[in-house]
């Protein structure tokens, strides 16, 4: 189907999260908002997929859904072959337990008027965990993520750097034993330093509890470095799937122009990427006919305007939805 994108969904293998033709869209005073429009991706147990775009492009919208924080507006979301949509409240709590959410600002994310200890295990008491081994188990999460228990377990948020707060936030996100983690721009507040570490501390997390991920990001380097694939959204849609080492070797053309924004990044084949038209962006309130990103895009054509470039696989492992890529 042409735009659904879901060329790139793996059928044949176990996944841990399959979301197929997810639509958000949001009504406000002066029309509705297409927040995503028909985005597919999957999951297989241990792997990382990069969600790659400019802000305001639907990728918090879209992990937001996943979660169903709120439910989507319309599409599928199975977590380990368990259908979320339409799941009544007893259990999708039960179910978004296996499913946990980084969020972009650490400090805001922690309930100020509690400590350190007490966050850690909220999630376990809210299902009913006893005292019992209570303070080593709180020891042991945060030694997991790099932090001094005798240090930090009774302070409060304010008293703890933004990187110490985001590490007790994937310490609480831990607890609970996910199958899946959302991570939701987790690294753009922070120090470059302190990203490198917070970096290092989810990729160990994932190899030790064989975690899927999802990392929401608009910095290429960052998505490239901690995913096995990378997803390019555009205004709702989904511009391009490749694997992140074959990242430098994108054909869209918006792919092509994020790569060419990074001064430190090579340009795809060696050649500099086409700029951008110089006009006003689109809104998501009136995105643009046939391809969203053609109001930009050096490449347009008449075609571009009438008709919904296809999600297809060009290359082994990399699908592209553009008018203008040879397969």
């Amino acid at each position: 189907m042409a735009g659904s994108g879901t060329a790139h969904l793996r059928p044949d293998r176990e996944r841990a999260l399959v979301v197929d033709d997810l639509v958000v869209e949001f009504p406000v005073a002066r029309g509705t908002v297409h927040a995503v429009s028909g985005l597919s991706l999957d999951l297989l147990p241990g792997e990382t997929l990069g969600i790659l775009g400019e802000s305001g492009c639907g990728k918090s919208s879209a992990g937001r859904a996943v979660m169903q924080l709120p439910p989507p507006t319309s599409g599928s979301v199975q977590l380990g072959g368990v259908e979320l949509t339409g799941m009544k409240a007893r259990r999708m709590r039960e179910a978004r337990s296996r499913m946990q959410l980084v969020l972009q600002d650490p400090v805001s994310a922690l309930n100020p008027r509690r400590r350190v200890k007490d966050l850690v295990v909220e999630g376990l008491e809210i299902w009913g965990w006893g005292a019992r081994d209570r303070d080593r188990f709180v020891d042991e999460l945060l030694s997991s993520v790099g932090l001094d228990p005798a240090t930090v377990r009774d302070k409060r948020p304010h008293e703890l750097s933004g990187g110490q707060c985001q590490r007790v936030c994937i310490a609480r996100s831990l607890a609970l034993d996910p199958d899946v983690l959302i991570c939701d721009e987790p690294v753009s507040s922070l120090d470059v330093s302190v990203q490198a570490q917070i970096l290092n501390l989810l990729e160990k997390a994932r190899e030790r509890l064989r975690l899927s991920m999802v990392f929401i990001a608009h910095d290429v380097a960052v998505v490239k470095n901690i995913s096995d694939r990378v997803l390019v959204m555009y205004l709702g849609k989904t511009c391009e799937v490749l694997p992140s080492a074959s990242l430098e070797d994108a054909l869209h053309p918006y792919t092509r122009l994020l790569l060419a924004s990074v001064p430190e990044a090579a340009a795809p084949d060696g050649e500099g990427a086409e700029p951008a038209r110089a006009v006003e962006l689109p809104s998501p309130l009136d995105p643009p006919s046939g391809c969203r990103f053609r109001t930009r895009c050096p490449l347009a054509t008449d075609r571009c305007a009438g008709e919904e470039p296809e999600l297809r696989e060009v290359r082994p492992g990399q699908f592209v939805a553009c008018h203008h890529v040879e397969a």
